[in-house]
């Protein structure tokens, strides 16, 4: 059996539900890996913000369980959390087992121009879809590069407008002048005091 050190909880919060006259939240999503029990403690991980809470309940199809893990959609009570402390777009974690970050280096490919890619240049603010989290981001080509094209790829250096829980491999898509322009992995996060 896995340990939890080996293969660390991780759920992205898709929606959020206060309850009970505010004093609970609700936080539902799709277990990305590891197994949670009520009574952990997890980490609330990304967009500027970061706290470690208690796990009161567990509901699967609104069933009441003990444990769920990966693959499974759960909903997770949190007692004792701020209601403004966990939003769509950040995760739910094994303490210390994932962090926040805003720069990044990433190997990028546009879609098609009949598919909504376009022309990248340095400098463009791009919309980044990270698991659930949708932020805003520059994108920096490499030295000697000038523009990406349409079907054409490059490594790239990525700054986002609020930091979200990055790791090495994890892919994710952008958007380009309001449409779906390509995709990427994260080839490299660059570590930052503060995130």
């Amino acid at each position: 059996m896995e340990s939890a050190a080996e293969n660390p909880f991780l759920m992205p919060v898709e929606d959020v539900f206060r309850l009970q006259q505010g004093r609970a939240v609700m936080v539902t999503g799709r277990i990305e890996r590891g197994r949670v029990r009520k009574d952990d403690t997890v980490e609330i991980i990304g967009l500027g913000r970061s706290a470690t809470v208690l796990i009161a309940d567990i509901e699967q199809h609104q069933v009441r369980v003990g444990a769920a893990g990966a693959e499974m959609n759960v909903g997770l009570l949190l007692r004792g959390v701020a209601t403004d402390a966990v939003e769509r777009g950040q995760v739910l974690a094994t303490p210390g087992s994932v962090s926040a970050q805003a720069q990044f280096t990433a190997d990028v490919t546009l879609l098609s121009e009949e598919q909504g890619g376009a022309d990248v240049v340095s400098g463009d603010r791009l919309r980044f879809h990270i698991r659930t989290a949708a932020v805003w981001g520059t994108v920096t080509l490499p030295e000697g590069v000038d523009t990406v094209r349409p079907l054409h790829g490059a490594e790239v250096t990525v700054v986002l407008e609020a930091p979200v829980a990055l790791e090495a491999g994890q892919s994710f898509a952008f958007r380009h002048h309001g449409r779906a322009a390509g995709s990427g992995t994260v080839t490299r996060r660059r570590e930052q005091r503060g995130d």
